[in-house]
């Protein structure tokens, strides 16, 4: 399958488009843009989990893996989608969740019944000195361990306590997954992408407290995971398909194993270390400007250790865990057009798959909530309670909300100027973002120098050009403060990107090395009008721009 020089779209369908008016985005609503993501150039459709859930973590904490929630359609919608899909060239990705169910499914339950067969699909221990097995720290908060009383055991949830850990030591879950992936297989679908994968390797017997953290290291790229997910591909038509792994608290070494080919396990895995240079001392709820210095780091890190190693990395800004990146690296304002024009050709011409998320491609921004009640997100509003009470003011708790909520990512697409966005007829299920009218898919396509028709231009370079798909990345730091450059070299082709994060004018200068190599070069895009290199020049604000040299 080739994946190098595809550019995926991620969906996230409950606030993607609403066809039936209750205010919830459907697997119809996908549908009917299908012709404007064909448009857009796009290969792959990833769809974040429209199973049937609670919806106690957003469809991630599923009920039944091989059925749709009837809030999105039915299996027949869904199978239309996807014949549909491949009419206007688009593959369907979906995500799947293998780290845990929801407690509400029909394993758990059979489980919780105390059926032995089934609470070996699950970490099911006996509590220890009157408490729970470990102390272990659930990423929701809390501990990690639920007790269960009529059964005097606890069973362990990494996340949120109505999501069981799946024991994946037990060869009859692992062979009941395997059958979830041929089932969504038969059905058409072409790539899938594995939640928080590479925390599937947990301990096999006794687990042990952890007096160091909070337990992620007795658990993250454990030493069974690889030889699981090799099993899973390897009994499956898996490499037949895309597939992209998301990676809790990884590193690059291990995502090395993870992707490089002769291993049999993925192509590509997502990585969130970039996304962490605005969190002051790691602290996701405090506010700071991003790092520019310490992304460049990140970025060159991990291009160049999994470049040496053979793997291959997949790069975006936003997701539905995000906020919006034109509001948090650039500036949705005065510079919201270059600014966004700059993150895209960050992502697309770095060494690996670009990921786009609905709505970037023409600027949506963070949401305009006014107030915590416009919020829908537990994890933000839990927070606005807990700032508080670290002693943040509720103004300024507000603020670092607003600016950090993943609800950011979720408002509804901004399709037109009518009423909600031309979103739902209904109530949208959160906020639809009072910028609309002037942000929105519609007036992108009628603006010949839009951001949608920049992204266009950067999928289709991508498949023109395999320097930007195959070529290697070479660092080429001037030092800068705020800028990141980079070659890319492959064959007789080399680019240069040059990438202004300031909303100042910032004077470059290159090297000997670098002046002498691209003194003739060709601007490839630009997100300003500049014509051609120069070894000293002042880059604009926000200015980005990727020179090309044929040797």
């Amino acid at each position: 399958m080739k994946f190098k020089d595809m550019a995926i779209y991620q969906i996230y369908p409950k606030s993607f488009q609403d066809t039936d008016g209750d205010g919830i985005g459907d697997l119809n609503g996908i549908r009917k843009h299908l012709s404007y993501l064909e448009k857009l150039g796009v290969d792959c459709l990833w769809i974040t989990p429209f199973f049937p859930s609670h919806q106690y973590d957003n469809g991630y904490d599923v009920d039944d893996y091989c059925a749709v929630n009837p809030d999105f359609g039915t299996m027949e919608i869904f199978e239309d989608l996807v014949k549909e899909a491949e009419e206007h060239n688009l593959s369907i990705m979906l995500d799947m969740v293998f780290n845990h169910t929801s407690v509400f499914h029909e394993w758990f339950q059979k489980a919780l019944a105390g059926d032995k067969y089934y609470q070996d699909f699950y970490y099911f221990r006996k509590g220890k000195e009157g408490g729970p097995p470990t102390n272990w720290i659930s990423k929701f908060g809390g501990n990690a361990w639920e007790y269960v009383e009529d059964l005097d055991l606890y069973y362990l949830h990494l996340f949120h306590k109505n999501q069981a850990d799946l024991n994946w030591h037990n060869p009859n879950v692992r062979n009941v997954l395997k059958k979830v992936i041929e089932f969504w297989i038969d059905k058409g679908v072409k790539g899938f992408r594995f939640d928080v994968i590479n925390l599937i390797g947990k301990p096999k017997g006794e687990f042990q407290d952890d007096f160091e953290g909070d337990g992620r290291r007795f658990y993250t790229d454990g030493p069974y995971v690889n030889d699981f997910l090799k099993e899973l591909v390897r009994d499956t038509r898996l490499p037949e398909m895309i597939t992209v792994g998301e990676m809790s608290s990884t590193s690059p070494e291990a995502c090395i194993q993870y992707t490089n080919p002769s291993e049999g396990e993925l192509n590509m895995v997502f990585s969130f270390h970039h996304l962490k240079v605005d969190y002051p001392g790691g602290a996701k709820w405090r506010l700071m400007d991003p790092d520019i210095k310490k992304l460049e780091e990140i970025f060159t890190e991990w291009q160049v250790k999994l470049q040496d190693g053979g793997g291959w990395s997949a790069w975006f800004w936003n997701n539905h865990d995000q906020p919006r990146a034109v509001s948090r690296f650039g500036d949705d304002q005065k510079f919201h057009n270059r600014s966004g024009k700059m993150l895209a050709n960050v992502v697309h011409f770095l060494r690996g798959t670009p990921y786009i998320y609905q709505g970037e491609e023409f600027g949506m921004t963070n949401g305009d909530f006014q107030s915590i009640e416009d919020f829908n997100d537990v994890e933000s509003i839990n927070y606005y309670d807990i700032l508080q009470e670290e002693g943040i003011s509720p103004d300024e708790a507000l603020h670092i909300i607003k600016e950090r909520s993943r609800d950011n990512g979720r408002t509804p697409v901004q399709w037109n100027g009518d009423k909600n966005a031309g979103f739902t007829t209904g109530k949208p299920w959160v906020k639809v973002n009072e910028n609309y009218r002037e942000i929105n898919a519609e007036k992108a396509l009628e603006d010949p120098d839009s951001l949608f028709y920049h992204y266009q231009k950067l999928i289709r370079l991508r498949k023109k050009y395999p320097v930007i798909s195959e070529g290697l990345y070479i660092p080429a730091d001037t030092k800068t403060k705020n800028i990141f450059t980079h070659r890319r070299k492959y064959k007789e082709q080399e680019i240069l990107a040059i990438h202004n994060f300031s909303k100042e004018q910032l004077e470059i200068e290159f090297d000997e090395e670098n002046s002498t190599l691209f003194k003739d070069a060709k601007v490839l895009i630009s997100n300003i009008d500049r014509k051609f290199f120069e070894k000293k020049f002042v880059l604009e604000p926000f200015e980005s721009s990727i020179f090309i040299k044929a040797h």
